[in-house]
Parts: C-alpha cells; sequence; structure tokens
C-alpha cells in the first residue's frame, strides 16, 4: 500500500493493498463572491465564523470504502459538510448488510465559489482504494452521479482525460444522481468516533449533529490525517476549538499523516 501525503511518501502491507493518492491542496478562498441564497438552521450546523447564508451545490461520489473519501473531501476548504451512503442503485431502502445494487458514495454538500467542481474531480480521480481499472464488485465501483448538465460535462471530459493517460479501460461510471440513502449512523465521521472526549468537549454528542454538522465533518478529515499540519494551522482560528481541544487535535493530525485511510 503506498499513501502519498504532499512531498512526503509512506509505504505499508495490508490484507486488503491497494494504492491510494492523497493530494490535499490548500485552497485560497474568495469569501467577497459568496452568495447568500442558502440557509442553515441550528448551531450544530455552523463552524464559527460561517455565514448563515451561502449558496451551496452537492457533488457524489463512489471511490472504494466511503471512510476514507469522508476524511478526504471533509478537509477541503469550501466543502461544507459531507454524508457517508449508499446510491446508484434501484434497491428501495438499502443498508450495509444487504446493500443491493447501491454503492457505497460520499455526498458532498460545498461552497463553489471556494472549491470548483473540478477541484472536487481531481481528488476523486487521484484517490481510489482499487483503482480505476480494475474490476470489482459495485459495492465499492468506481462512480460519479451527477447533480446538473454542467457536472455531466466536467465528469466525461475529464474521465476522457484520465483514459488518455492509460492504456487499460477506464471502468468509471457516470451516472445521473437520482437517490442518496443515508448510510447507519456508525459509519457516520467513523474516524471522528474514535475520539468521544473530543465529540463531547466540541458538543457533537448525538447521531444527528455528527451526521450533518460541518465542524465534525473538518474533525473528522483532521483527525485521520488526511489534511496537511500546514492546512490545518490556517483552517484552526475558523474551528472555534479550545485550546485542550486544539492540541488534541494538532496531536492527531501530526501522528496519522501517512497512516492511511483504508478500511
Amino acid at each position: 500500500m503506498w499513501l502519498q501525503f504532499s512531498d512526503a511518501t509512506y509505504t505499508k502491507n495490508y490484507r486488503t493493498p491497494f494504492k491510494l493518492t492523497i493530494i490535499v491542496p490548500y485552497i485560497q478562498p474568495d469569501l467577497t463572491s459568496i452568495n447568500d441564497t442558502v440557509s442553515f438552521t441550528g448551531e450544530s450546523n455552523k463552524m464559527p465564523g460561517q455565514l448563515e447564508e451561502i449558496q451551496a451545490k452537492r457533488a457524489t461520489f463512489g471511490m472504494g470504502c466511503f471512510w476514507a473519501g469522508d476524511c478526504l473531501f471533509g478537509v477541503l476548504p469550501g466543502v461544507i459538510k459531507t454524508c457517508v451512503g449508499y446510491a446508484g442503485g434501484q434497491k428501495e431502502s438499502p443498508s450495509y448488510r444487504n446493500i443491493g445494487d447501491h454503492t457505497e458514495v460520499v455526498d458532498i454538500e460545498y461552497n463553489p465559489n471556494i472549491i470548483s467542481y473540478s477541484q472536487l474531480l481531481a481528488l476523486f480521480w487521484q484517490n481510489h482504494e482499487y483503482g480505476l481499472t480494475t474490476k470489482i464488485k459495485r459495492q465499492y465501483m468506481s462512480l460519479i452521479l451527477y447533480h446538473d448538465e454542467e457536472q455531466k460535462s466536467l465528469a466525461e471530459k475529464s474521465r476522457e482525460q484520465q483514459q488518455r493517460k492509460r492504456t487499460d479501460l477506464v471502468l468509471t461510471e457516470i451516472r445521473k444522481f437520482e437517490k442518496f440513502y443515508a448510510a447507519e449512523d456508525y459509519h457516520q465521521k467513523y474516524r471522528l468516533r474514535n475520539h468521544p472526549w473530543l465529540i463531547e468537549t466540541t458538543g457533537l454528542n448525538s447521531d444527528e449533529v455528527l451526521r450533518n454538522s460541518p465542524l465534525a465533518t473538518k474533525l473528522n478529515g483532521y483527525i485521520a490525517g488526511a489534511g496537511t499540519i500546514e492546512q490545518f494551522q490556517k483552517d484552526l482560528p475558523n474551528l472555534g476549538l479550545s485550546e485542550k481541544a486544539a492540541q488534541y487535535l494538532q496531536k492527531y493530525v501530526i501522528e496519522n499523516q501517512g497512516n492511511g485511510l483504508y478500511c
């Protein structure tokens, strides 16, 4: 298993080997151009300093085990919140033990004035548990579910670009988004759930809050090591953490760099 974090490369063997490249760029936000059209309700759904209303969009990707994608996208500037679940199939009310013809996906809510769909696609193409050309069961397949015609066009063009880089056929499917089923609570913010003290001290005490909170989204990614320490330090003032909580989180940001996001 090979994992690349910025300029560092980490190698370790696991029972299920795969190549996962983690590249998390810091994107300087342009806060002057944010449109105020979509409202968030409830204090748990806001981070300190977050605007009350912004124009948000959705993106939905399948790229292997959804725990990893939850962390990877969660730390990106401009990503508001994430939720993992099942989509792409026809079975009603799928579950982890009875997923049917669905795929594990991460559903992303993002601010297009800070991060573009093309930038989300770049992270998608660079990070797949089983690769882009390996035929695997539908649960872990490479999948893009587009929400509008612009996303469809960008996804198809980016797949063509990926195919030109390879001799083997890129198996990524691009399909219209139809319905998303949130996964069971124990899958939501899975890495963060291993740190009950941090959950309690930040007030993220319920399953609903963990599923919907932008703060939980950021903490889940950082504590897994998905973001760089430089990115974390830039983002820290926006998180509204106590000094003790910030020190606790920074410890794991550093420790988990290169440890992998395997399931």
